[in-house]
């Protein structure tokens, strides 16, 4: 019984430096019991399960959206927006809508604008080397490729043209866009008839696009270029308005760049150029820099098929973030 009794007796604790301690621990390290190998699991799943919350609560705070209060100082005003019908919604982050955000800036700024008399002369040295595109046109080689008159477009007659050029009796025009120039010629006509001596620039690469030809057969190509600009200039000289009319033979982009830099503004601005909203989103931002105080901006394909590649969902976008109002003329969009 006294070996009973000291057998359940508490084993006394030794001291960190006696010889039986580190001999009993040594004996544990190597034959640790079940018991040991279960609270080591449970402390190690915690620690990892605490580690991964903490990780994920910083993110979640990191990419978080700003509330409504920090964006209300730069969420521009909307008054009438001509509400969208098609299936892609426009966009309402913040970011977007910042005027300061890189998809909102679109060079740098214009140079001081020059006087519109000027303007036909800056375009025929800088794009011409100082010889009109008029010149002794058609040359031989293409001359007999041409038709007389050849001018195809595609909402180029519309009401919208006669209104706006009424209203704003514009010097300058620039027409994003142009193809055969039935837009053109038409606003040509309109502003001899009212008397004004207008300037009127078409910025087109005058390539079409790639299987164009299948919808329109009549242009001719030689060598595998397509005669879009010929047969542009052949239609301006026929209707008898190459004095009102320049092209400039570059891409949209690039050509309102220029103009930018140039100071050559306008007080009418047609945008009618890509149809997808990458396009038009450049476009119409790009051209807004050249219009003089009191000028209108408007284009076509508002209300066409064309809408849901873009140039609708482009036209609403530019007025919600600048706080514009959009009117409709027609199939045509109109920002004043």
């Amino acid at each position: 019984m006294k070996n009973d009794h000291h057998q359940h007796l508490p084993r006394q604790q030794l001291p960190l430096h006696h010889r039986s301690f580190w001999k009993n621990s040594s004996n544990y390290l190597r034959n640790p019991k079940p018991t040991a190998y279960f609270i080591l699991l449970i402390l190690t799943y915690a620690l990892g399960y605490f580690t991964a919350s903490s990780s994920l609560s910083s993110n979640k705070q990191l990419t978080s959206p700003p509330s409504p209060n920090d964006s209300a100082s730069t969420t521009p005003t909307v008054v009438n927006l001509v509400t969208t019908t098609n299936n892609c919604p426009l966009a309402t982050s913040s970011p977007i809508l910042d005027k300061n955000n890189d998809h909102n800036r679109f060079g740098p700024v214009c140079s001081t604008p020059v006087p519109p008399e000027i303007i036909r002369s800056i375009i025929i040295n800088r794009v011409y080397n100082g010889t009109s595109p008029y010149e002794n046109f058609p040359p031989p080689h293409v001359a007999e490729l041409l038709r007389p008159k050849r001018v195809k477009g595609w909402g180029s007659y519309g009401a919208v043209f006669e209104n706006l050029i009424t209203k704003t009796q514009p010097k300058t025009i620039i027409e994003v866009g142009t193809f055969l120039g039935a837009s053109a010629t038409h606003m040509a006509e309109l502003t001899r008839q009212l008397g004004l001596q207008t300037q009127i620039l078409c910025l087109d690469d005058f390539r079409g696009w790639p299987g164009f030809r299948d919808r329109v057969d009549y242009v001719p190509v030689q060598n595998g270029d397509v005669l879009l600009l010929p047969q542009f200039l052949q239609n301006v000289i026929y209707l008898n308005s190459s004095e009102s009319i320049l092209p400039i033979p570059f891409t949209t982009g690039s050509t309102l760049q220029k103009l930018c830099e140039w100071g050559v503004m306008a007080d009418l601005i047609e945008v009618d150029a890509g149809h997808d909203f990458q396009s038009a989103w450049s476009d119409i931002n790009r051209a807004y820099k050249l219009l003089r105080p009191g000028g209108v901006m408007f284009g076509h394909d508002y209300f066409t098929k064309y809408d849901d590649k873009g140039v609708r969902r482009a036209v609403d976008l530019f007025a919600k973030v600048n706080g514009f109002k959009v009117n409709v003329d027609g199939q045509h969009w109109v920002i004043e």
